[in-house]
């Protein structure tokens, strides 16, 4: 996909029907640490707040059977006892989000599965006695099983599921007709998609017909040893291509905007205009698949490999909720880190949903300057961040919010 016939998609009619009203804002519901606190039920009180707030939908971990307590080892794909709680516990939470209009967001995690018993060359690559026995031809040869060689790339340590086999093909549609048909689930992420193929998830998303899907297809950036280069085409690029090989069903997380945005708040805001003047990240070329985020369970959280600058947090949410793209808030920023990050990210929706604007948005940037960034998104938000003063001119603008280093006015 040429990045210059970025926006074709309004034409056509959407099988996906939440990426073409625009209008998305999502909660990634959970962090690296939630298996340890009850969770379902935990967020079972927040979910009038998160429809209060304005969430369309809510992210949720993984809700099967795993290994590892935070959900991404998975054995028993149709056991929904894990460690963020009971089958029932999680029914609860989810009769409660359709109650209150937020959809849930399964996290798809099929690149790959822990075995239960051993099997070709002595390896843990069989699937006996739980549902969905899948043997040793459902295991990637590049990971000790007899299936194919990978589509894409292997996550070490674990069998890879060969997703070339007909019937591993099946048996994960019917998983995922399950979840969504019978367990109540309305979206799907797709957890390591760089693991295997994107005509995969294309095949899935049309047998199972969520109303909206993401996936995370999470490359590094170009970096110069420790710097970060302007110029992220190739990046971006790699992200696109992914996007278009699902068939554009999916969006896919904006990566390179969180890459760059995180550079470009310790005065380099120069970085958020490219050299067509337009934003620098997926957003910039592909708004309407582009799930924009600070911080998610990998990046941020307990793991922190890759965080946003803490100092910088209510900045970078000034920029991704007033700007083309989904914007995605994450769970620690909104309910741990306290009400006056809560309230201001709450008004910064607000704005966001009365100003009509949604992920495609025409931007305009009129400032991109070490300590000053600005610009207006459709024609009745303009904004700024960064140290530098700055305010619209003409007098229709009034000031619709502002916080440190940042502001925000409506007409």
């Amino acid at each position: 996909m040429g990045y210059m016939n970025n926006e074709c998609d309004q034409q056509q009619t959407d099988s996906v029907a939440a990426i073409s009203n625009g209008k998305e804002i999502l909660l990634q519901a959970f962090n690296w640490e939630s298996h340890k606190h009850d969770w379902w039920r935990n967020l079972e009180k927040k979910v009038p707040d998160m429809a209060k707030s304005g969430f369309t939908s809510a992210w949720l971990p993984p809700a099967s059977h795993s290994f590892a307590p935070e959900g991404y080892l998975p054995q028993n794909l149709y056991s929904l006892n894990s460690s963020y709680g009971s089958e029932h516990l999680l029914k609860a939470l989810l009769h409660k989000m359709k109650q209150y209009k937020v959809r849930a967001m399964a996290d798809i995690v099929i690149n790959h599965r822990v075995g239960t018993t051993k099997g070709n060359g002595g390896k843990y690559n069989r699937y006996d006695g739980i549902p969905i026995s899948w043997d040793e031809r459902a295991v990637t040869s590049c990971t000790g099983g007899l299936g194919n060689k990978s589509t894409g790339d292997n996550f070490h340590g674990v069998p890879n599921i060969d997703h070339t086999q007909h019937f591993v093909r099946k048996d994960i549609i019917d998983w995922l007709r399950w979840l969504r048909n019978t367990i109540g689930f309305q979206d799907f992420r797709f957890d390591f998609a760089r693991g295997y193929s994107a005509k995969y998830v294309k095949e899935y998303i049309e047998n199972t017909k969520p109303i909206f899907c993401v996936g995370e297809y999470w490359d590094s950036c170009n970096y110069k040893g420790h710097y970060l280069e302007y110029n992220q085409d190739s990046h971006r690029q790699r992200i696109i291509n992914w996007i278009d090989s699902t068939g554009q069903l999916a969006a896919a997380f904006d990566f390179t905007t969180k890459g760059i945005l995180q550079e470009a708040v310790k005065g380099e805001l120069w970085r958020l205009r490219d050299p067509q003047g337009k934003p620098p990240g997926v957003m910039g070329w592909w708004p309407s698949r582009a799930v924009t985020f600070l911080d998610n369970h990998d990046t941020g959280s307990t793991q922190a490999h890759w965080p946003f600058p803490s100092n910088h947090i209510m900045e970078g949410y000034a920029y991704i909720l007033t700007h083309p793209g989904i914007p995605s808030v994450f769970y620690d920023h909104f309910y741990d880190w306290g009400n006056s990050f809560h309230d201001q990210i709450v008004k910064l929706m607000d704005i966001r949903r009365s100003q009509g604007v949604t992920s495609r948005s025409p931007i305009q940037i009129l400032e991109a300057q070490p300590n000053l960034y600005a610009a207006v998104i459709g024609d009745k938000i303009s904004m700024k961040i960064g140290e530098g003063s700055w305010c619209p001119s003409g007098k229709e603008w009034t000031l619709a919010t502002s916080g440190h280093r940042y502001a925000v006015w409506q007409k």
